[in-house]
């Protein structure tokens, strides 16, 4: 048994983004599930341990927590392949739940903006070709204030949290 879960909707192939990716094969609704993140959960100590030998394969999940394989032969199975786009079609339900953004054609790339999940010091350049491209991307780009505002309520729940806190909404 996978510890990630896959729609029936989707498929791993090559992506012109990077490496390989997620495509949709058929229609995907908006707000359909698309991917649930499974794995062992670990201290950033733990994980920084793990990628060591497998490299990134995890997601973030609190402040200090994150989620995904221990070993290599976990690791594929349980890899998303979600790369990253500055106009993502994918956003987060709570800490682990992908779901769609918009209704989604077949043969669609499955991307998320990497803004949604992550909370930690690094930089690298964005690949993903659209119109409205950043150019590089960063650990801390759920910060800028237009980030906010396109990605409201499809933040990673402890990024969510912080903002409805910000604006004096609800935690």
């Amino acid at each position: 048994m996978d510890q990630t879960y896959f729609s029936a909707k989707v498929e791993k192939r090559v992506s012109a983004i990077h490496g390989r990716g997620l495509f949709a094969r058929q229609d995907i609704a908006r707000g359909e599930i698309v991917v649930v993140k499974g794995g062992y959960v670990m201290t950033r100590a733990q994980r920084d341990q793990v990628s060591l030998e497998l490299g990134p394969a995890e997601i973030q999940i609190t402040e200090e927590l994150h989620i995904g394989p221990i070993t290599s032969h976990q690791r594929e199975r349980g890899m998303m392949h979600l790369n990253h786009s500055c106009e993502p079609n994918l956003g987060l339900q709570g800490q682990i739940v992908f779901v769609a953004m918009r209704d989604i054609g077949a043969g669609e790339e499955l991307t998320i903006d990497y803004a949604m999940t992550d909370d930690e010091p690094y930089e690298m350049a964005c690949d993903c070709g659209v119109e409205a491209c950043r150019g590089t991307i960063t650990g801390h780009d759920w910060k800028q204030p237009a980030l906010q505002r396109k990605y409201d309520g499809y933040f990673s729940w402890f990024i969510q949290r912080r903002l409805d806190r910000t604006r004096g909404g609800e935690s």
